[in-house]
């Protein structure tokens, strides 16, 4: 089985290298608590930390394929509001994997920048310290951006663009009418979480659900989607190369 396996992933490797590769890719990483269930995993932390170490994976996977940028979904607001055990072991984990990135020598061997998107004042000063601490870490890494969406909401994310556009004119003395006038869909994308990043070409999700759930809905416009059935701790090379092939084989006409 191994062998095939190994066999099937040569092949796509082949396949994706023959033609250009996403940009950058958004994955929804859902799946953990099932996989945990699966597993027989009750405890919280155990069942987080299970998602967590698949996040060298998919660096190693997106830096082979030369990918210049990939998003994570790690949390959400509304996963902020569950009970506060399971909270607490989902920061935990952030807290823990985010601190080992940015001390891993792979990490600046392969120049990954880390970055955060969300609304971090809503994180405990712990977690988002070691967030911070690792984009200061990383801030000079040019070969791949690995955004981590926590405390994370699309429709948050577009108001909160809104609103730094139209405190940035009002500080250069702008008045109502330039102000209305100056926001515009390219006036926001400066302003929004992931400003600077190359478009988002594919989001993923794992575990079955068929949804973005709020996931990047600006960046997402012109977006590839794809969903695999695997939960998010499962997810292998082969399920990622799947969905790096199936982006390429589709025709992207953007409305033309």
């Amino acid at each position: 089985m191994r062998l095939l396996y190994r066999l099937y992933e040569r092949r796509l490797r082949r396949q994706i290298r023959r033609q250009s590769v996403p940009g950058h890719v958004g994955i929804i990483l859902d799946g953990n608590r099932r996989h945990a269930r699966k597993l027989g995993v009750v405890d919280p932390r155990k069942a987080y930390d299970l998602g967590a170490g698949k996040l060298d994976d998919v660096l190693a996977w997106c830096t082979e394929l030369e990918i210049p940028a990939v998003t994570l979904w790690v949390c959400s607001i509304d996963n902020l509001r569950r009970p506060q055990v399971e909270v607490a072991a989902i920061l935990a984990a952030v807290e823990a994997k985010i601190g080992a990135l940015a001390q891993d020598p792979t990490i600046h061997r392969h120049r990954i920048r880390v970055k955060a998107a969300g609304r971090l004042d809503l994180l405990p000063s712990s977690t988002a310290a070691v967030i911070r601490r690792a984009e200061e870490i990383t801030a000079g890494h040019d070969a791949l951006t690995l955004t981590i969406a926590i405390a994370y909401g699309g429709r948050e994310e577009i108001a909160d663009a809104v609103r730094n556009l139209i405190r940035d004119r009002a500080r250069r003395g702008a008045g109502i009418d330039a102000i209305v006038e100056a926001i515009t869909p390219s006036a926001i994308d400066e302003h929004l979480y992931t400003a600077g990043l190359p478009e988002l070409d594919l989001i993923i999700r794992t575990s079955g659900e068929i949804r973005l759930s709020g996931f990047l809905l600006w960046q997402s416009a012109h977006s590839e989607f794809y969903f695999s059935d695997v939960n998010w701790p499962e997810f292998r090379k082969v399920d990622f190369l799947r969905a790096v092939r199936a982006f390429q084989q589709r025709s992207r006409r953007f409305g033309h």
